[in-house]
């Protein structure tokens, strides 16, 4: 059986992972908007990773006898001008995704619940590589966002990006 804060720390997550994924599809209409679809597609796939980490939690969660409770997603906020505002939001979101992931982590190692521990020993990872491809793309849009072909190629390099299932194993 599950820690009790253990378990309703998951269950938030799973909430917060589905918010997250209603984010990068904000972001996504916003480039769309902006006639930027390589960068669409790059949000895009970034919700689909954020609805599988939510149904990961999910899926551990009932795989562990909690029961699960969905919320309402709460509509972003992000308020979206110019094209960086995106980026910028995504990495701060990233970092706040990390600080809670990091958080349930504490709350399992207080509890002794190793094997919470070892769950979330891939979304530490996960959120480390998050933070740094948020960070790269705020790095390559400000040496080629204001160039229109560097913009064009960065945009055809996003475009490329495709969807990959998570291969973490329950």
């Amino acid at each position: 059986m599950l820690n009790e804060k253990v378990s309703q720390l998951l269950n938030d997550q799973v909430n917060k992972e589905f918010y997250s994924a209603y984010l990068y599809l904000q972001f996504s209409n916003f480039y769309v908007e902006q006639g930027l679809a390589g960068f669409a597609n790059w949000y895009k796939v970034q919700a689909q990773e954020e609805r599988d980490h939510a149904m990961l939690m999910l899926q551990y969660l009932q795989n562990n006898d909690v029961p699960v409770t969905l919320e309402a997603v709460a509509k972003p906020d992000a308020e979206l001008k110019a094209n960086m505002d995106p980026l910028k939001a995504g990495l701060a979101h990233e970092q706040y995704v990390t600080s809670l992931i990091h958080a349930i982590y504490e709350a399992a190692y207080e509890a002794r619940d190793f094997r919470t521990m070892q769950f979330l020993d891939w979304f530490v990872k996960e959120q480390g590589e998050e933070e740094t491809n948020a960070t790269d793309l705020i790095k390559k849009m400000e040496l080629f966002g204001s160039d229109p072909k560097g913009l064009y190629m960065l945009d055809q390099e996003l475009a490329a990006r495709t969807y990959a299932a998570p291969s973490l194993t329950l």
